[in-house]
């Protein structure tokens, strides 16, 4: 082995199972393991550590990559969140809805503990819409705090365009507060779009004590094994966040799983272009890749029934994977099947009846039916109805062909990378599809992705054309978008721009154009 090798760790927190790899400097897995996740997901971690590092070198380790669950569940089972102020600067604007009008009852009881909607913001041009309030933000900290608030989300109306106001009131706040009282700006968080953006800037302050276990969970593990390395975490556009931006901007991990493992698939397979369908234990996640980026959404994201405009993968989720429940109602000649959406998800290993249990999921029928080797007895699925077997194996078919053909831009055939523990669903052959490719290494695709994943940067802005010219805006957005590549790990000397994007805002006088840049780089 050469001196100069080095080793990443790639490991991923899905709902079933979470998963680990070892990966050489050449790409190479060195070791995967793949371990049950608990109720406590930090469990999974330290036991995916202890395994996948028993039989190698902990000193070529030099970096971590960490994709996680813990955000997401958070918010959808409404556990673990801080109690939030939320300060609008927009006012004589927007009083008409106050912040989180429409999130569900539950989270928004749970979230927002006090909101308030002052004078400030700016129009898309930089003009202000009104001067700052600087008195009603000093009396909005008091106020916050007394009612039980432990962090602070700050909008602004077009702050992404002009964010003064934001930092003013952010620097009040701090004044006011301590330097150590969370605040989080909605132009470091969201795009375009107030509402949106400040609903995605209240979560982001409503999950930051869950990011700091999170990370402190993971450097814990780490430092169990006496690594002392770069820790990252995955976010949900198939890139890195230090570990430190990741406890400052933790909604921005949400759905980072799918996209690691479209990422991994890429790289596992070689494929820049192909529809990548991930079939864990409980769920089946269908997405596109483009120039070997996952294709992010136009449309905006709920999570947790809360309507956010931060980027998403575009993806289609449906309730079909290994551990997915199968119940035979038939009756002579009829056909009555039920197929999920329930799942024995991670204790499918145990109740599953190829493994001695109970319990009919689609892991035994895949068995059954030769799709699936290596893992239960197939003399304990012998006994099932050859009939069953084909018809819970033709809808299987069906869901997947119609996920890939939703996916798709026009009706070429694309390949179709199959990857995940379940991926012994897919077919050999997809209607709509060139070939389905499982790459060496697909169960643990997802963890891949997260080891091999690189920096980014984004900036969303609103540019004045009229005013500044076409170039300078263009150049000023990659340079930033450039600075915030670097901010999450990326090498400054190897960053290249990935996608530039105009959207011309004919509706508004002066020339304005949305800008949105991406920059990726390899970490430093």
């Amino acid at each position: 082995m050469s001196t100069d090798e080095e080793f990443r760790i790639g490991i991923d927190v899905g709902g079933t199972n979470t998963d680990a790899v070892v990966i050489d400097s050449a790409g190479n897995v060195v070791k995967a393991v793949k371990v049950a996740t608990t109720s406590e997901p930090i469990d999974g971690i330290r036991e995916s550590l202890d395994r996948v590092l028993s039989e190698v070198n902990k000193l070529l380790v030099t970096k971590a990559m960490l994709g996680t669950t813990h955000p997401t569940n958070a918010i959808i089972q409404r556990r673990g969140l801080d109690t939030v102020g939320v300060l609008r600067l927009a006012a004589p604007s927007s009083l008409g809805v106050r912040p989180g009008a429409a999130w569900p009852n539950d989270i928004r009881a749970t979230v927002i503990g006090l909101s308030a909607i002052i004078e400030g913001g700016n129009e898309y041009t930089g003009a202000e819409i009104a001067p700052l309030d600087t008195d009603a933000a000093r009396r909005f900290s008091v106020d916050a705090t007394a009612a039980g608030c432990n962090a602070i989300a700050v909008s602004a109306a077009f702050s992404p365009a002009s964010s003064e106001h934001e930092l003013r009131a952010g620097d009040i706040l701090s004044s006011e507060l301590g330097p150590d009282f969370p605040v989080s700006l909605s132009h470091q968080v969201g795009s375009l779009g107030l509402l949106e953006r400040e609903n995605a800037t209240i979560l982001n302050a409503a999950l930051l004590s869950v990011a700091s276990s999170v990370v402190n969970g993971f450097e814990d593990a780490l430092a169990a094994h006496d690594l002392a390395v770069d820790a990252y975490l995955t976010q949900n556009d198939g890139t890195l966040l230090t570990a430190v931006e990741a406890g400052r901007f933790p909604v921005l991990t949400l759905g980072s799983g799918p996209t690691n493992s479209m990422r991994g698939a890429c790289a596992l397979a070689g494929v820049n272009d192909a529809v990548v369908i991930d079939v864990g234990g409980t769920s089946a996640d269908a997405g596109i890749l483009v120039d070997g980026f996952p294709r992010e959404s136009t449309a905006a994201v709920e999570v947790g029934g809360v309507r956010t405009n931060f980027r998403m993968p575009d993806l289609i989720s449906i309730g079909l994977g290994g551990g997915t429940v199968v119940r035979d109602a038939r009756a002579g000649n009829g056909s009555v099947l039920a197929i999920g959406p329930d799942s024995v998800g991670y204790a499918v290993a145990k109740e599953a009846l190829c493994a001695g249990g109970g319990t009919l999921t689609l892991s035994d029928v895949s068995l059954a039916s030769g799709r699936f080797e290596g893992f239960g007895d197939p003399a304990l699925v012998a006994h099932l109805d050859a009939r069953l077997v084909r018809d819970a194996l033709k809808w299987v078919d069906e869901q997947v062909s119609t996920m890939s053909d939703r996916m798709k831009s026009n009706r070429a055939e694309i390949p179709l990378l199959a990857v995940g523990g379940g991926a012994h669903l897919i077919a050999e052959q997809v209607q709509g599809i060139s070939e389905v490719l499982r790459p060496e290494s697909y169960s643990v695709a997802n963890a891949y992705g997260a080891g091999i994943a690189e920096a980014s940067g984004t900036v969303d802005r609103v540019y004045s054309y009229d005013r500044t010219g076409r170039e300078a805006c263009l150049d000023d957005a990659k340079e930033l978008a450039a600075h915030a590549a670097v901010r999450s790990g990326a090498h400054p000397d190897r960053i290249r721009i990935t996608t530039v994007t105009e959207v011309p805002m004919t509706y508004v006088p002066g020339g304005g154009c949305r800008v949105m840049v991406k920059a990726v780089g390899p970490l430093a």
